[in-house]
């Protein structure tokens, strides 16, 4: 007989933890949210380190059903508690049901995922109680990037013969993610020549003048039919009105869908050259996430758990690549089969209208007991 939790209370225990704002830049609400499942996986029965990134930033915390000396390749999930609604959120979007929908901050991405994910180990807590032994990674700055825990995200990817991430499933039939883009960043600042804007402009030299052509040069990168898209997204320069501005600075967005674009964009950034005369450009550019591209391990690990799907009550579709990245494009890059999107289906990612479909969350709890027990 399954002890895997009912959706009563399945509800309940996402809605505590819904309640527990844990915002990237609040490392006291990620810490107060990994104490909370931290104590959850304890009274299961599951093995729970807890470990200090630094004060900037939240706790990392992992949970294990290994056996002391187990030391073989196992599965990997990985979740993130950091959410991206700023403390105070609650009182615009309130913990609450209406209709067949759970709303709340970080609810759907992804606190219900990790929820349900963690309630399918607690229940295979015994060690042996899955064919293979079972490492569950939570960070607290997936959302900002995984600066500070992509080195441990990489080391715990060196042991795993499987990744299983927690992020939620795509909108409009729970389908998973097996495919990512790869996700850059490019910060450009121009150095230009101040000088009285009325009384001596020839003198002057404009960083925000040399700024525009180089906008107009990145956002020519954008290659809809590679999948490239390159997105100037913040700029400032000038000091005052009546000075040429000597100083200008824009950070730049940009995705690839493989390796390939990602070199030729990278080249291509780094060699920029200034336009206008006595300019100079500081170019600092990196590939935070490299992609997911899928392979034919993924594939066969897809096939094995929509098998699962189908036994949990659901049909698992593959959504097609998508631009946004996560923690799954790590773990692909170091060549470790990883399925994504397995989190709770819903809707709202990142909005005030966030909700979680409170029907599919004994399905996809019954998916993740079958994927972490059988997998082998």
């Amino acid at each position: 007989m399954s002890n895997l939790p009912n959706t009563e209370q399945l509800v309940a225990g996402i809605q505590q933890w819904l309640r527990c704002e844990s915002p990237s830049n609040y490392p006291e609400g990620i810490a107060a949210m990994a104490r909370i499942i931290a104590d959850q996986a304890a009274a299961a029965g599951l093995t729970v380190e807890v470990s200090s990134l630094g004060s900037a930033t939240g706790p990392l915390l992992y949970v294990t059903n290994r056996a002391p000396g187990d030391t073989r390749p196992g599965i990997l999930i990985l979740g993130h508690m950091d959410t991206v609604h700023p403390v105070g959120t609650l009182l615009e979007n309130p913990v609450r049901i209406e209709g067949d929908r759970l709303y709340g901050p970080g609810g759907y991405d992804m606190k219900a995922g990790i929820y349900l994910a963690l309630s399918a180990l607690a229940a295979l807590a015994r060690p042996g109680a899955t064919r293979l032994p079972v490492d569950f990674l939570m960070v607290p700055d997936e959302e900002t990037g995984s600066h500070a825990s992509r080195v441990h995200i990489e080391r715990f990817a060196a042991n795993a013969k499987y990744a299983l991430v927690c992020e939620p499933a795509r909108p409009n039939g729970g389908k998973c993610v097996t495919a990512r883009k790869g996700t850059g960043m490019l910060t450009l600042n121009v150095k230009g020549r101040p000088s009285h804007a009325g009384m001596a402009h020839e003198k002057g030299r404009s960083a925000i003048r040399e700024m525009a052509h180089q906008v107009l040069a990145l956002e020519a990168m954008t290659d809809y039919e590679r999948g490239v898209t390159v997105s100037v997204g913040t700029i400032a320069g000038g000091t005052v009105t009546n000075t040429v501005p000597a100083q200008c600075r824009c950070v730049v967005d940009f995705r690839v869908p493989d390796m390939g674009a990602a070199e030729d964009v990278l080249r291509r950034m780094r060699e920029l050259c200034a336009v206008g005369p006595d300019v100079e450009l500081d170019i600092d550019v990196e590939l935070n996430r490299p992609p997911m591209v899928k392979t034919e391990a993924a594939a066969a690990l897809l096939a094995l758990a929509q098998g699962y799907a189908e036994r949990a009550g659901f049909p698992l579709e593959d959504a097609p690549m998508t631009g946004g990245g996560s923690d799954a494009n790590f773990t692909s890059a170091l060549g470790v089969p990883t399925l994504d999107g397995l989190g709770a289906d819903g809707d709202g990612a990142h909005t005030l209208h966030e909700y979680v479909l409170v029907p599919t969350l004994e399905m996809r709890l019954k998916f993740w007991e079958l994927l972490l027990k059988e997998l082998a």
